[in-house]
């Protein structure tokens, strides 16, 4: 039976998580029941809401979407139709139909699609659909929420007599209307609305003179408002129909909400259904911002997050567009307990609280954002002591409610227990606490409960090198700035900086000195070691990642060569293939060329043939028959040359056109008048010649030799006579 108790969720903040998945819902009920989300006692129904909340998920990226969940609450309908004789107002029952009919939609669909949603439909799968409950309220409440005239045939008539009515009370009035105000009796709004009923605005002198029940006044008291006489006739016989039809609906309403009455515990069963579709889709969206799947549960006591990030600093993160540095974890048998040590602020509490927190979320049915080769399995107890938890109200010192908090530990802790606990061992005497927290960890060790610890003390760290199952590990440091760099590195202990960090913060040099002489050399040393240690493993950490990103672009360089010297070979290779069969076709040519010679010369026909099939003979004897695969690859790389030839002369063209293009943008100089003895040429000639005569058009351009007669658009002018 798992059992996690309130202060573990207040420890590594999983309400700030339940109010963001809370925000989330569409619904109140959705809203409220987020809110109370708590990890599952039973594995069986965690791994039905693991695969529910993942089925979810998948539905964002699949061409079936889940439909519209969304609900009115239906909880006070649901308490009227547990009292006997009550009787619900129109409104509820078209809340009613609509979670009705909101519930069948999603109960088909899930059946249609059970392949891509199994657990899914497994959770509808106990939940009948029915139309009942949507045909009996259609046949009374029409989609507006109002009674149909038709519920019922005593409505039908009332309806239909007020119509009439309504139809008598406009036109009397309308009479009246027109006739004192023919008379000069009325002001000049003419009339208006006195409690519902239409008034003639009646002048206050003449109020006697008007026939009617006098309703009210202006404020002034300038006008009188009266209902005319013939008109309040029908008036008072409307307000007995509308009497009468009031409570023809009140005896519909009943006898319909006796009908919906034994539908009860199946409203209850939608509302439930659907607030908790509200609250999977929640964990869903929350899942998809912070990049959360389902790793594999085990059953062989391995927890491995790779790349995991604390969910709630990456959403702040991503707020400020700041980044959020991964870190992989790993616990197993032979590694049952991991000591992360070094400075402050160098995230050791958030990579504690990371682990926490993402198996809370896994044991309450929450996706985390892992790396997908990830896996854990599921823990009884998540024991947590974090952050400074001195007891006002109890009078207890911080050391006091930790020793409290540890007698809890050694009651509670077992092999399916993991432990949480940040600055393992403070808030007494070094010495003294160190030792009981040795002692302590000893204890948890040997009861093999998995856990993580931070802690500043060396007897620890210590501890941790000793026990076979126990490991040290730090948050890397940069050597020089002493910035953290929130990694964490496994299987060495982490120096505190204390000195170096002092002297970053402006400490003189002499008081840091004074200070090292205080304690004993011994302890300086070990620091100091495990400090160089550090910056070491830092510097190598460096390395290695230029390193590699160095054989990356070498690799990707290498494969960038050996394609483009595997294409220039290809080419190179299709080009000489192309060139030898030019080359043999241009030698048969010379070949037939000569035989045609000879044949010109002694016409004789048997040489000729003679001659022409031993080139033919000699040629085939040359050949191979190639196969149907050659004759393929052969045609492919003879396309592929002529492709690319017609690309080139695509772009030879194109280029053309461009030229063509700018030469037409460019301003044509106006054309001079050609006369008799002007110098011209042809636009592509280089010959100069002198026009001698012009007729229609035409001239005659003598070039010295010769005379040619030209059309005068083509010529080009040189020089005008002289």
């Amino acid at each position: 039976m798992i059992s996690i108790t309130e202060k573990t969720l207040q420890d590594l903040q999983f309400p700030t998580v339940l109010e963001t998945v809370s925000g989330i819902c569409n619904t109140e009920i959705g809203k409220l029941k987020a809110l109370q989300i708590t990890p599952f006692k039973e594995s069986a129904v965690l791994m039905d809401a693991l695969l529910q909340t993942s089925e979810y998920l998948s539905s964002f990226d699949n061409n079936n979407a889940i439909p519209n969940h969304g609900f009115d609450a239906i909880t006070n309908e649901i308490k009227f139709l547990g009292i006997e004789d009550s009787f619900l107002e129109v409104g509820s029952f078209r809340k009613i139909a609509t979670i009705s009919e909101t519930t069948n939609t999603l109960l088909a669909f899930l059946k249609k699609f059970e392949e891509y949603y199994p657990k899914l439909y497994q959770r509808s799968s106990t939940i009948e659909l029915t139309k009942a409950i949507i045909t009996h309220i259609e046949q009374v409440v029409d989609k507006y929420g109002e009674i149909k005239d038709n519920a019922s045939p005593v409505l039908l008539d009332i309806r239909r007599s007020m119509t009439t009515v309504r139809g008598k009370v406009n036109q009397s009035f309308g009479m009246a209307l027109t006739h004192y105000n023919s008379l000069g009796y009325l002001d000049e709004i003419r009339e208006t609305i006195v409690q519902n009923r239409r008034v003639l605005a009646v002048l206050a002198m003449y109020r006697r003179k008007v026939k009617g029940s006098i309703m009210g006044s202006s404020k002034t008291g300038s006008i009188a408002y009266i209902e005319p006489e013939t008109t309040l006739q029908y008036s008072r016989e409307l307000a007995n129909l509308e009497y009468e039809e009031k409570e023809e609906i009140t005896r519909i309403l009943k006898l319909l909400t006796n009908m919906i009455r034994p539908y009860l515990p199946m409203l209850v069963q939608y509302q439930d259904f659907l607030s908790d579709v509200d609250v999977i889709a929640a964990k869903a969206k929350y899942a998809k911002r912070i990049g959360g799947i389902l790793p594999k549960i085990n059953d062989e006591r391995r927890l491995y997050f790779r790349n995991a990030f604390h969910p709630i600093l990456l959403l702040n993160n991503n707020q400020k567009n700041e980044p959020t540095y991964p870190q992989t974890f790993e616990l197993h048998q032979e590694r049952r307990i991991v000591v992360i040590s070094g400075p402050n602020a160098g995230g050791k509490t958030i990579s504690l609280k990371t682990v926490g927190l993402l198996q809370l979320m896994l044991q309450s049915g929450m996706l985390v954002p892992v790396h997908e080769r990830s896996e854990t399995f599921l823990f009884d107890r998540i024991l947590t002591d974090i952050g400074d938890n001195q007891s006002i109200e109890n009078h207890l010192s911080t050391y006091s409610y930790r020793l409290k908090n540890m007698n809890y530990f050694l009651k509670k802790c077992n092999r399916k227990t993991m432990f949480l606990i940040d600055e393992f061992g403070t808030g007494s005497d070094p010495e003294l606490g160190g030792a009981l927290a040795e002692i302590f960890l000893e204890e948890f060790y040997h009861r093999e409960a998995f856990g993580i610890i931070t802690t500043h003390y060396s007897n620890l760290k210590i501890l941790a090198n000793e026990l076979p199952f126990a490991t040290n590990a730090n948050m890397l440091f940069d050597e020089k700035s002493l910035e953290p760099i929130y990694k964490l590195v496994v299987g060495q202990a982490g120096s505190s900086f204390t000195f170096e960090v002092a002297q970053k913060n402006g400490i003189p040099y002499g008081l840091i000195n004074r200070a090292k002489k205080k304690i004993e050399v011994g302890k300086v040393r070990f620091d100091k070691t495990i400090a160089n240690l550090q910056k070491e493993r830092s510097k190598m950490e460096k390395t290695s990642q230029t390193l590699k990103e160095e054989e990356i672009k070498a690799r990707e360089e290498s494969k960038k060569m050996e394609s483009i010297n595997l294409k220039i070979k290809q080419k190179l290779e299709s080009y000489q293939e192309l060139y030898d069969s030019n080359q043999r076709l241009i030698y048969m040519g010379q070949k037939i060329d000569d035989i045609a010679q000879k044949y010109f010369n002694n016409k004789n026909k048997k040489e000729l043939i003679g001659e022409f099939l031993k080139m033919v003979e000699i040629e085939n004897s040359k050949r191979k028959k190639a196969t149907a695969k050659e004759v393929k690859s052969k045609e492919i790389q003879q396309k592929e040359i002529v492709k690319e030839v017609a690309v080139q002369v695509e772009k030879i063209r194109k280029e053309k056109k461009e030229k063509k293009l700018k030469a037409s943008l460019v301003v044509e100089k106006p054309k001079p008048i050609l006369k008799v003895g002007d110098r011209v040429r042809m636009p592509d000639g280089k010959a100069i010649g002198s026009i001698d005569k012009i007729e229609k058009n035409k001239a005659v351009v003598n070039y010295g030799l010769f005379t040619s007669t030209v059309s005068l658009d083509v010529l080009e002018f040189v020089e005008s006579a002289k």
